[in-house]
């Protein structure tokens, strides 16, 4: 190996182990480089100030403790007995130097998966639209994207994928398991999941689709006679935080009396958009969000905003709200006392940050904690709402996937499953305890009967998938969102 491949080598891996600053992408931070701790607003790092450039010379001369890893490089490529392949060794070192960290949040990208990302973030793509992480080693769904085919498909918050296309994504890195499940519009995949709470596998197909990035959707209710506001965000993405505000001024300009934020299922994105929004909120006097380094030193972040607004907020979570949306749902309970309604949130409190290697690819690396104003951190633990509300049970079903007819007389998880679905359906069934009672025989042949299904009462194949199929479509609908009703409710009690 010549002379120019060994400072490569070392470079690249020198700068895996240096706090380098560069540009932001996932949960991007925006902050300064200043030694103030009361910041008035954040800007977007772009140059190191001289004291960090003089931190990165001094590492960058201290490349002889990077000698073991070079003599293992090349050591494997002089004896390995078969041929090797220099990049990929180098990567791998990378990526097992990542995984010592256990941190699910800092991976390697190469510059293939760099550009996925970037459409991701930045306008749209092709594939099931679910955002993933890592959890204990499981590529685990944080949340499905809005109308995208994982959203259809019934996919929840906290799935972990074990196959897809029946391999076993075990040991990937994130971003390979990505690779995998992404795929051309209109191309099918078949995931194996285990679902929290269900003894057996999951096998669910999709057809994969673009997933555009309108990440802002808004709309106006009457409650007892006064005006209501609701804007939905499902992912804080480079336009979302200029959507908002044209969002928000509309609704302002129609008169609204008071707002609804909903971010459920929203898994997070980028934290300049996310304090934008804020900025629209919370006054001057209390920071938005405070930002902790490994130091343990803290910086808090304001606004310029003198007035609240006057009409009451509540915002909207649930066990897919991650990251930013966590931000911004913790921020508005503490600093604005306003309600937040649904459920425990995902608990995702850190941030990274993207460092280029130069060569296309990419490390995200967690640098950072977030704070909420109070200086609370809710990593792996969640936002709780001042008011907790469920959904309906039905929300809560899983698909009834059976190998066996299930008829009259039998008992079975999957029975309750099915009872469940039918009353949530406006069928009757009788009881939710999975025995197949005669009421829910004449439950499901009404059911088939409506739906041009052989009126059996026995819940075959074609039955169960249907009644998925029925379920999917009630909850897309919005009809019985409980948790929207209540987040309405509370505006103007």
């Amino acid at each position: 190996m010549n002379i120019k491949k060994r400072y490569i080598a070392i470079i690249i891996v020198a700068a895996l182990c240096m706090g380098a600053l560069g540009s932001y992408a996932g949960v991007k931070l925006a902050e300064s480089g200043q030694t103030n701790n009361e910041q008035q607003s954040s800007q977007t790092v772009e140059d190191n100030t001289p004291s960090q450039q003089e931190q990165l010379e001094s590492q960058n001369n201290d490349m002889p403790k990077m000698a073991k890893v070079l003599q293992a490089l090349e050591t494997i490529e002089q004896n390995y007995l078969e041929e090797v392949d220099e990049q990929q060794l180098i990567e791998g070192a990378i990526q097992g130097m990542l995984d010592t960290l256990e941190d699910p949040y800092s991976v390697y990208m190469d510059s293939e998966t760099v550009q996925e990302f970037t459409e991701q973030i930045e306008s749209s793509f092709e594939g099931i639209g679910a955002e993933v992480s890592m959890r204990e080693g499981k590529v685990t769904i944080i949340a499905p994207i809005k109308d995208s085919p994982a959203e259809e498909a019934g996919l929840k918050p906290n799935d972990q994928i074990l196959k897809v296309n029946e391999e076993s994504v075990e040991g990937l890195d994130l971003y390979d398991a990505v690779s995998k499940i992404r795929g051309e519009k209109g191309s099918t995949v078949e995931l194996e999941i285990q679902r929290p709470g269900v003894a057996e596998l999951l096998s669910i197909e999709l057809v994969r689709d673009e997933i555009p990035l309108e990440t802002v959707y808004a709309e106006t209710v009457e409650v007892d006679g006064r005006k209501a506001g609701i804007i939905e965000i499902t992912s804080f993405s480079e336009n979302t935080a200029n959507r908002f505000k044209e969002e928000l001024t509309k609704l302002e300009k129609e008169g609204i009396e008071g707002l609804v934020i909903d971010v459920r299922g929203n898994p997070g994105g980028l934290l300049p958009t996310v304090e934008e929004i804020l900025k629209n909120f919370v006054t001057e006097d209390i920071p938005y969000v405070q930002i902790e380094d490994k130091e343990g030193k803290k910086s808090r972040y304001f606004s310029d905003l003198s007035e609240p607004k006057d009409y009451p907020i509540s915002v909207l979570i649930d066990e897919g709200s991650a990251s930013a949306s966590e931000i911004l749902a913790v921020s508005l309970k503490e600093a604005g006392d306003y309600e937040v309604v649904g459920r425990t949130s995902f608990g995702k409190g850190t941030v990274q940050q993207t460092i280029p290697m130069g060569d296309g690819s990419t490390i995200k690396l967690t640098l950072f904690k977030w704070l909420s104003p109070e200086g609370n951190w809710i990593n792996e633990t969640g936002v709780e709402p001042t008011i907790e509300v469920s959904q309906p049970d039905y929300f809560y079903t899983n698909p009834i996937q059976i190998e066996e007819t299930l008829t009259f007389n039998e008992s079975d998880p999957k029975i309750a499953n099915a009872q469940i679905m039918l009353k949530g359906l406006d069928y009757e069934p009788g009881r939710e305890d999975g025995y197949f009672s005669q009421e829910t025989v004449e439950a499901v042949k009404q059911y088939q009967a409506d739906n041009g299904i052989n009126a059996t009462g026995e819940i075959d194949k074609q039955t169960a998938e249907k009644l998925q199929t029925s379920i999917i479509d009630l909850i897309r609908s919005g009809e019985n969102d409980t948790q929207k009703e209540k987040a309405l409710e509370a505006l103007f009690q």
